[in-house]
């Protein structure tokens, strides 16, 4: 096997030996002109208008915007599951023809195989790719711990909190060294508590291994407490209509009271795109 870095680690057949912080810079995603049309019976709908974007390495962007505006679509696409219409995505300087290990997706449901525990739930992908027994028992460890799940190697999912589901799901995903992380409303399925929790660990996750990460959500004060910009989608066709860089301190509180003077001045923007979609306007 060569020797490959994961999170904060570097692999080789001599094992693990920590790595260098790693600094954002340069471009990990560079999304260009991408559309996507289908067709339901007979009719060709636009979901999703061609999508300008480019994010940088490390950096932490959350797309924002009603259901239906095409966010999942995108992230879809990006993750090479779903074709698009038009237009192309380079990942790390390829362009994705297909899905990567370099980009992983995670869904609102932590989609953990029932017949694995929790340690060979975060093996797996390891050992799809022929790493070997011993290493990728390290590797699966470190992230087990990264994600405070030390203690519930040996328990099924079944056995886990909808939270400790997810808190899986990213130690699967991380597991593979992915550079970018594509997030679809992960949390979205979880009790407010557990929810603002997992909000707290997943910031102090990406501070530790700085992935580039593409969030999804509905929920306007979590795109702020996490992101580094937020980009605020319109109604089908979905495309991006206003961008906010989000320069407060880190780490962030939901009832900051800047955090909530931001949040009032991405809802006026959302609620005034909902008005203008309903009366026919195209906003821009």
């Amino acid at each position: 096997m060569t020797e490959r870095s994961v999170g904060e680690m570097q692999i080789t057949r001599a094992g693990i030996a920590p790595l260098p912080e790693v600094s954002p810079g340069g471009i990990s995603l560079r999304i260009s002109g991408i559309h996507k049309t289908f067709v339901s019976r007979g009719r060709t709908i636009e979901a999703l208008h061609p999508v300008d974007l480019d994010v940088r390495a490390g950096e932490f962007v959350c797309l924002l915007g009603p259901s239906g505006c095409g966010k999942s679509t995108l992230l879809s696409i990006i993750a090479g599951l779903d074709p698009a219409s038009g237009g192309v995505v380079w990942a790390n300087n390829r362009e994705v023809r297909g899905p990567g290990t370099d980009r992983v997706l995670l869904f609102q449901e932590a989609a953990l195989f029932p017949w694995l525990d929790v340690r060979h739930n975060v093996e797996f992908g390891l050992r799809q790719m022929g790493v070997g027994t011993k290493e990728r028992a390290k590797i699966a460890q470190h992230f087990i711990d990264l994600v405070h799940l030390t203690g519930f190697e040996h328990n099924y999912a079944h056995q886990l909190s909808g939270g400790m589901r997810q808190r899986v799901a990213l130690a699967r995903a991380l597991a593979l060294d992915p550079a970018v992380l594509l997030m679809d409303e992960p949390f979205g399925a979880l009790d407010a508590l557990t929810r603002d929790r997992l909000q707290i660990e997943l910031e102090t996750i990406w501070a530790a291994t700085r992935k580039t990460i593409l969030f999804v959500t509905h929920n306007v004060r979590e795109a702020i407490a996490l992101g580094d910009r937020v980009l605020v989608f319109a109604p089908r066709p979905g495309r991006i209509i206003r961008e906010f860089r989000i320069d407060l301190p880190r780490p962030r509180r939901l009832e900051d009271h800047a955090l909530v003077d931001q949040a009032a001045v991405i809802l006026k923007v959302l609620h005034e795109s909902r008005d203008a979609a309903e009366g026919g306007v195209n906003v821009q």
